[in-house]
Protein backbone atom coordinates (compact mmCIF):
# COMPACT_ATOMS: atom_id res chain seq x y z
CA UNK A 1 0.00 0.00 0.00
CA UNK A 2 1.84 3.30 -1.24
CA UNK A 3 -1.11 5.30 -0.81
CA UNK A 4 -0.81 8.69 1.75
CA UNK A 5 -4.38 7.67 2.97
CA UNK A 6 -5.30 4.13 3.19
CA UNK A 7 -8.84 3.50 1.57
CA UNK A 8 -10.60 1.28 4.62
CA UNK A 9 -14.01 -0.62 3.84
CA UNK A 10 -15.94 -2.54 6.59
CA UNK A 11 -17.94 -5.61 6.77
CA UNK A 12 -20.53 -5.00 9.69
CA UNK A 13 -21.01 -2.27 12.21
CA UNK A 14 -24.27 -0.91 11.03
CA UNK A 15 -26.57 1.00 13.35
CA UNK A 16 -26.85 -0.59 16.74
CA UNK A 17 -23.53 -2.31 16.59
CA UNK A 18 -21.19 -1.04 18.70
CA UNK A 19 -17.58 -1.85 18.36
CA UNK A 20 -17.77 -0.72 14.82
CA UNK A 21 -18.18 2.90 15.51
CA UNK A 22 -15.01 2.15 17.58
CA UNK A 23 -12.83 1.00 14.65
CA UNK A 24 -14.56 4.03 12.88
CA UNK A 25 -13.29 6.14 15.25
CA UNK A 26 -9.45 5.43 16.01
CA UNK A 27 -9.13 5.55 11.72
CA UNK A 28 -9.84 8.89 12.24
CA UNK A 29 -7.20 9.60 14.96
CA UNK A 30 -3.98 10.13 12.58
CA UNK A 31 -5.96 11.08 9.59
CA UNK A 32 -4.28 8.74 7.50
CA UNK A 33 -7.48 6.97 6.88
CA UNK A 34 -10.64 7.10 5.09
CA UNK A 35 -13.93 4.82 5.16
CA UNK A 36 -14.66 4.72 1.81
CA UNK A 37 -17.00 1.68 1.56
CA UNK A 38 -19.13 -0.98 3.54
CA UNK A 39 -21.30 -4.23 4.02
CA UNK A 40 -22.51 -2.85 7.04
CA UNK A 41 -25.37 -5.04 7.17
CA UNK A 42 -27.51 -8.09 5.50
CA UNK A 43 -30.56 -5.23 6.43
CA UNK A 44 -30.66 -3.12 3.21
CA UNK A 45 -32.18 -0.28 4.75
CA UNK A 46 -29.73 -0.12 7.77
CA UNK A 47 -26.44 -0.63 5.46
CA UNK A 48 -28.03 2.37 3.66
CA UNK A 49 -28.72 4.16 6.30
CA UNK A 50 -25.13 4.11 8.03
CA UNK A 51 -23.70 5.23 4.50
CA UNK A 52 -25.32 7.90 4.38
CA UNK A 53 -25.03 8.71 8.40
CA UNK A 54 -21.05 8.19 7.38
CA UNK A 55 -21.46 10.32 4.47
CA UNK A 56 -20.51 7.36 1.89
CA UNK A 57 -21.42 6.93 -1.93
CA UNK A 58 -24.31 4.85 -2.07
CA UNK A 59 -23.19 3.19 -4.86
CA UNK A 60 -20.45 1.83 -2.43
CA UNK A 61 -22.46 0.67 -0.07
CA UNK A 62 -23.45 -2.90 0.02
CA UNK A 63 -25.25 -5.81 1.67
CA UNK A 64 -23.71 -8.68 0.93
CA UNK A 65 -19.75 -8.92 1.54
CA UNK A 66 -19.08 -11.29 -1.50
CA UNK A 67 -20.21 -8.38 -3.53
CA UNK A 68 -18.15 -5.71 -2.13
CA UNK A 69 -15.07 -7.75 -2.57
CA UNK A 70 -16.17 -8.05 -6.39
CA UNK A 71 -17.64 -4.66 -7.22
CA UNK A 72 -14.48 -2.97 -4.91
CA UNK A 73 -11.38 -5.21 -7.08
CA UNK A 74 -13.14 -4.27 -10.42
CA UNK A 75 -12.50 -0.28 -9.20
CA UNK A 76 -9.71 1.21 -11.01
CA UNK A 77 -6.08 1.32 -8.21
CA UNK A 78 -6.49 4.36 -6.96
CA UNK A 79 -10.50 3.94 -6.21
CA UNK A 80 -10.89 0.85 -4.54
CA UNK A 81 -10.63 0.58 -0.89
CA UNK A 82 -7.08 -0.51 0.02
CA UNK A 83 -8.45 -3.32 3.03
CA UNK A 84 -10.98 -4.62 4.64
CA UNK A 85 -11.97 -4.22 8.69
CA UNK A 86 -14.20 -6.84 10.47
CA UNK A 87 -16.34 -6.19 13.19
CA UNK A 88 -19.27 -8.84 12.47
CA UNK A 89 -20.17 -11.62 15.37
CA UNK A 90 -17.10 -14.37 15.05
CA UNK A 91 -18.80 -16.93 12.69
CA UNK A 92 -18.37 -14.45 10.37
CA UNK A 93 -14.94 -13.58 10.72
CA UNK A 94 -13.56 -16.70 8.63
CA UNK A 95 -15.60 -16.36 5.21
CA UNK A 96 -15.33 -12.36 5.11
CA UNK A 97 -11.28 -12.47 5.29
CA UNK A 98 -11.19 -15.95 2.84
CA UNK A 99 -13.16 -13.56 0.09
CA UNK A 100 -11.24 -10.24 1.13
CA UNK A 101 -7.83 -12.65 0.83
CA UNK A 102 -8.78 -13.67 -2.39
CA UNK A 103 -9.78 -10.53 -3.74
CA UNK A 104 -6.41 -9.07 -3.04
CA UNK A 105 -7.36 -6.66 -0.19
CA UNK A 106 -5.17 -6.70 2.93
CA UNK A 107 -7.41 -7.45 6.56
CA UNK A 108 -7.92 -6.12 10.04
CA UNK A 109 -10.21 -8.51 11.68
CA UNK A 110 -11.87 -8.08 15.15
CA UNK A 111 -11.05 -11.26 17.49
CA UNK A 112 -10.79 -14.26 17.04
CA UNK A 113 -9.63 -14.92 14.01
CA UNK A 114 -12.13 -17.47 13.41
CA UNK A 115 -14.74 -19.49 15.00
CA UNK A 116 -13.19 -22.40 15.42
CA UNK A 117 -9.53 -24.39 15.16
CA UNK A 118 -10.00 -25.61 11.63
CA UNK A 119 -11.16 -22.51 10.46
CA UNK A 120 -7.81 -21.09 11.79
CA UNK A 121 -6.15 -23.79 9.75
CA UNK A 122 -7.85 -22.71 6.82
CA UNK A 123 -7.35 -19.17 7.32
CA UNK A 124 -3.44 -19.41 7.65
CA UNK A 125 -3.16 -21.61 4.45
CA UNK A 126 -4.57 -18.51 2.52
CA UNK A 127 -2.21 -15.68 4.28
CA UNK A 128 0.44 -17.79 3.17
CA UNK A 129 -0.79 -18.42 -0.35
CA UNK A 130 -1.07 -14.41 -0.46
CA UNK A 131 2.03 -13.44 0.81
CA UNK A 132 2.22 -9.96 0.17
CA UNK A 133 -1.16 -9.42 1.89
CA UNK A 134 -1.57 -8.38 5.64
CA UNK A 135 -3.54 -9.80 8.33
CA UNK A 136 -4.02 -8.38 11.60
CA UNK A 137 -5.61 -8.98 15.07
CA UNK A 138 -6.23 -5.72 17.27
CA UNK A 139 -5.27 -6.35 20.51
CA UNK A 140 -5.37 -2.85 21.81
CA UNK A 141 -4.59 -3.21 25.27
CA UNK A 142 -1.29 -3.68 24.28
CA UNK A 143 -0.53 0.20 23.13
CA UNK A 144 -2.57 1.06 26.80
CA UNK A 145 1.14 3.17 28.93
CA UNK A 146 0.41 1.02 32.03
CA UNK A 147 0.28 -2.73 30.50
CA UNK A 148 3.65 -1.44 28.97
CA UNK A 149 5.17 -0.16 31.98
CA UNK A 150 3.56 -3.85 33.90
CA UNK A 151 5.55 -5.79 31.77
CA UNK A 152 9.20 -3.63 31.96
CA UNK A 153 8.30 -3.95 35.49
CA UNK A 154 7.91 -7.50 35.16
CA UNK A 155 10.60 -8.35 32.59
CA UNK A 156 13.15 -6.55 34.86
CA UNK A 157 12.63 -8.96 38.04
CA UNK A 158 10.67 -5.47 39.98
CA UNK A 159 8.30 -7.50 41.47
CA UNK A 160 10.71 -11.01 41.48
CA UNK A 161 9.70 -14.06 40.47
CA UNK A 162 6.24 -14.33 38.48
CA UNK A 163 4.76 -18.00 40.27
CA UNK A 164 0.98 -16.87 39.16
CA UNK A 165 -1.09 -14.47 36.96
CA UNK A 166 -4.67 -14.16 37.84
CA UNK A 167 -6.65 -11.93 35.40
CA UNK A 168 -10.22 -11.00 34.68
CA UNK A 169 -11.79 -9.05 32.24
CA UNK A 170 -15.30 -7.84 33.71
CA UNK A 171 -18.64 -7.69 31.31
CA UNK A 172 -21.62 -6.17 33.03
CA UNK A 173 -23.73 -6.41 29.97
CA UNK A 174 -25.85 -9.68 30.54
CA UNK A 175 -26.95 -8.50 34.45
CA UNK A 176 -30.01 -6.45 32.95
CA UNK A 177 -33.09 -8.81 31.02
CA UNK A 178 -32.95 -6.24 28.54
CA UNK A 179 -32.24 -6.60 24.18
CA UNK A 180 -28.73 -6.08 23.87
CA UNK A 181 -28.50 -7.06 20.03
CA UNK A 182 -25.20 -6.19 19.85
CA UNK A 183 -23.99 -8.41 22.37
CA UNK A 184 -25.93 -11.04 22.79
CA UNK A 185 -24.93 -13.20 20.15
CA UNK A 186 -22.24 -14.16 22.04
CA UNK A 187 -24.55 -16.54 23.80
CA UNK A 188 -25.55 -18.36 20.84
CA UNK A 189 -22.14 -21.12 19.88
CA UNK A 190 -23.75 -20.89 16.46
CA UNK A 191 -22.21 -17.04 16.54
CA UNK A 192 -19.71 -16.95 18.93
CA UNK A 193 -18.08 -20.45 18.73
CA UNK A 194 -17.91 -23.06 21.71
CA UNK A 195 -16.26 -20.68 24.32
CA UNK A 196 -19.12 -17.64 24.20
CA UNK A 197 -17.59 -14.57 25.20
CA UNK A 198 -13.66 -16.26 25.48
CA UNK A 199 -13.18 -15.76 21.96
CA UNK A 200 -13.07 -12.36 21.27
CA UNK A 201 -13.48 -10.54 24.80
CA UNK A 202 -11.85 -13.36 26.68
CA UNK A 203 -9.09 -13.11 24.76
CA UNK A 204 -8.31 -9.77 26.22
CA UNK A 205 -7.58 -11.44 29.18
CA UNK A 206 -5.14 -14.12 27.65
CA UNK A 207 -3.49 -11.96 25.38
CA UNK A 208 -2.99 -9.30 28.47
CA UNK A 209 -1.34 -12.43 30.55
CA UNK A 210 1.01 -13.76 27.89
Amino acid sequence: MTNSVLRMGMVGGGQGAFIGDVHRLAARLDGQIDLVAGAFSRDAENCKATGQQLGLDPSRCYTDFNEMMRAEAALPQGERMDFVVIVTPNHMHFPVAKAALEAGFHVLSDKPATLDLDEVNALAKIVQANGTLAYGLPHTYLGYPMVSAARSIITEGGIGKVRKVFVEYIQGWLADEVDNKQAEWRTDHASSGFSGCMGDIGTHAHNLAE
